[in-house]
């Protein structure tokens, strides 16, 4: 079974289709950012001329989400455009961290728009005014699941497409922004049934449903900033690269995310005896089996030890030994 393995990972055409893959997933995503960014754009006007005819505060709560949920878009379109910029030698690593610098203009266009909407809800709260054209109101929430529903199921069929998990969970996302637009019609019925406290109170806890939006996003932001990633990832690289002939064992595993892409670097223990050549060769099909297994890994970094000096300590302790 190993042998198969190794086979196929020495196949020239994996990694190479891994590599070409890269290129065609930031064309593709860039492309549904934009229709995305129309989409929602479409639906958000839409909506938000109708909360300023008819005065409901849950439908303009949910037209300021679908505006944040279009702009957020657009860091992410430039940060893509910037992430293909050829690697230079002031910016050996590319620019790919501005998918990172992106994500916090997100998280700003987030925050103010869930402050935007708390006001405006609150306000409405102790100075009750009763909605007009209900009819309006309720056509411009349908329209809004639609529009949502839409972008949704596009971001997820084109993420699933391409490979891409953060297309995917954006498209999921839209999901629940198409079902906060139903929820206006719940202060429909509460204007109907004659509770007009009913549109304010849905406005704010559509701001309570962005909140946890905002955690998140927050969230995953400030781990890839600080250089985090899941650690299934590294297990993964250990158990990739101990299915590798002659790999005694695998140490110093590290990995980091530049914008959308991985980084990776480890030690593997071989027999000391082995030749340079074999060595090298080990490290080719090492790296081969990675990109094959790992999904948006771009660059691994191997470093060869001996079994009988495996590891970081040994270099640290020479260090020592000459200062």
């Amino acid at each position: 079974m190993r042998k198969k393995i190794s086979q196929k990972c020495d196949n020239d055409y994996p990694l190479q289709g891994r590599f070409s893959g890269g290129l065609m997933e930031d064309c593709e995503t860039t492309k549904v950012l934009v229709i995305s960014i129309v989409g929602l754009l479409f639906t958000a006007g839409i909506q938000w001329l109708v909360a300023a005819l008819s005065g409901s505060v849950a439908l303009f709560a949910n037209s300021i989400h679908a505006f944040a949920d279009a702009l957020t878009s657009i860091p992410l379109w430039l940060a893509f455009w910037l992430s293909r910029r050829p690697k230079t030698k002031k910016f050996p690593y590319g620019l790919n961290r501005s998918e990172d610098i992106a994500g916090l203009f997100i998280l700003l266009i987030i925050s103010l728009s869930i402050l935007i909407v708390m006001y405006e809800s609150i306000t409405r709260m102790f100075h009750a005014t009763e909605p007009n054209n209900l009819w309006a109101v309720s056509v411009a929430a349908i329209v809004g699941f639609i529009g949502n529903e839409a972008v949704a199921l596009f971001r997820i069929r084109m993420g699933v497409k391409i490979g891409s998990a953060a297309l995917i969970a954006d498209g999921k996302h839209a999901q629940i922004d198409g079902l906060t637009s139903l929820s206006v019609l719940l202060g429909i019925i509460g204007i109907g049934l004659g509770y007009p406290i009913v549109d304010p109170l849905v406005g704010f806890a559509i701001s309570i449903m962005m909140l946890f939006t905002l955690k998140n996003s927050a969230s995953l932001v400030f781990t890839r900033l600080l250089d985090g990633i899941d650690p299934a990832i590294i297990d993964q690289i250990k158990t990739s690269c101990l299915l590798v002939d002659k790999i005694h064992e695998v140490t110093d595993i590290r990995a980091r995310w530049l914008g959308h892409e991985i980084h990776a670097q480890l030690s593997i223990a071989v027999d000391g005896q082995l030749s340079v050549t074999d060595g090298h060769n080990i490290a080719k099909t090492v790296i081969r089996r990675l990109h094959y297994d790992i999904p948006h890994l771009t660059s691994v970094e191997v470093h060869i030890d001996p079994v009988e000096e495996r590891g970081s300590i040994y270099h640290m302790d020479d260090i020592r030994k000459t200062m």
